[in-house]
């Protein structure tokens, strides 16, 4: 499938399992690499943000008092995804969300998910952290707005899967990094990752 989703969610805490709910979900819908389409809203879930979290994003109780209801801002989410595979930076945060919140409108959650972060370390064991903006900073890319914003969030994965992608064009020999092999990818060990690359460009 050429269609890829990024996907990042700003939350009121780290676990949906303990009441924690999302605020803000951004998602960038990528065609064979290109930005082809964008989704962005804040949502309110009826929870009060605590301080340090607007703190850290920027978003306050106040702007949420007149956003879309969770339960539409994340219909609206489903429907412009459909069945394209996500991608996000720490998959396992955006999933959980995307799972609970989808989970509260009957709806299902089905999508499969691309981690950059797992790739990242795998590839750029050199990097100084694997944190998004430093691998943005670290390789150049854009930033393209206030981090810790959902929709700049996922412009900066979305630049980051990009140069994922080209590495492995260029540097690895892999000629269609798509969805299903950085699945695979990121489920490698570093000690085995060297061996499945060679394995996957000599069968280009």
């Amino acid at each position: 499938m050429t269609r890829l989703a990024v996907i990042d969610f700003e939350t009121t805490g780290i676990s949906p399992a303990q009441g924690d709910r999302a605020t803000e979900v951004a998602i960038v819908l990528l065609e064979q690499g290109r930005v082809v389409d964008r989704y962005q809203s804040l949502m309110n879930a009826g929870v009060r943000i605590p301080a340090f979290i607007t703190q850290l994003t920027g978003i306050s109780n106040a702007m949420l008092a007149d956003a879309p209801t969770a339960a539409q801002a994340m219909a609206e989410a489903s429907r412009f995804v459909g069945n394209v595979p996500l991608v996000a930076h720490n998959a396992a945060f955006d999933r959980k969300f995307w799972q609970a919140e989808l989970a509260r409108i009957d709806q299902p959650a089905d999508q499969p998910f691309v981690c950059t972060l797992l790739l990242a370390r795998r590839l750029y064991p050199q990097a100084p952290s694997h944190k998004l903006g430093t691998l943005v900073d670290f390789h150049r890319l854009p930033r393209t707005g206030q981090a810790h914003r959902a929709l700049a969030d996922a412009e900066m994965a979305a630049h980051l899967l990009g140069q994922i992608q080209h590495d492995l064009r260029q540097r690895w020999g892999i000629a269609q990094p798509h969805s299903a092999l950085l699945m695979d990818l990121q489920r490698c060990t570093k000690a085995a990752l060297g061996k499945r690359l060679a394995q996957l460009a000599s069968a280009c």
